[in-house]
């Protein structure tokens, strides 16, 4: 076993056992992942070069150039995102709801579910936790300077 820094889809680093084989495995689905929900967060953007969408506000529908589709689809407090990625067949959805000062993210990973919970203090503090796609517990803070 391998204890590896790893990045979630927000690219916070929180800390994982893996095999090696896993390593490599979940660093290839989070970054793609990454890339997904980069191109989401800025689908409505004119600087959005890299991926053709359409849609409005409050969905948007976008391809990309390797053929890797997601929607957005915003209601209220609540944000639903589905993914698709074209040279793996892989799937993944999420749903993110605002509550105050908090986010809870619920997904879905090719069958695989996991969860978070995003708590804002104030001042740049934020905690985080949840259980990834394989039921373990993750949890940590950030600052203004990062995460553990």
């Amino acid at each position: 076993m391998l204890l590896n820094k790893h990045l979630n889809s927000y690219g916070w680093e929180i800390l994982v056992d893996f095999t090696p084989r896993e390593v490599q495995i979940a660093s290839q689905r989070e970054n793609i992942m990454r890339k997904l929900l980069t191109a989401a967060i800025f689908a409505i953007s004119a600087a959005q070069a890299s991926a053709m969408c359409v849609g409005s506000g409050a969905l948007t529908s976008c391809t990309d150039t390797q053929g890797n589709s997601y929607t957005v689809n915003r209601f209220g407090n609540t944000t639903i995102t589905n993914g698709h990625n074209a040279g793996t067949g892989s799937s993944w959805s999420q749903t993110d709801m605002s509550v105050g000062n908090s986010v809870y993210t619920n997904g879905n990973t090719n069958g695989n579910s996991w969860n978070m919970q995003r708590h804002h203090h104030g001042s740049g503090l934020s905690t985080y936790s949840g259980t990834d796609s394989r039921g373990d517990s993750f949890m940590g803070t950030c600052t203004q300077f990062g995460c553990n």
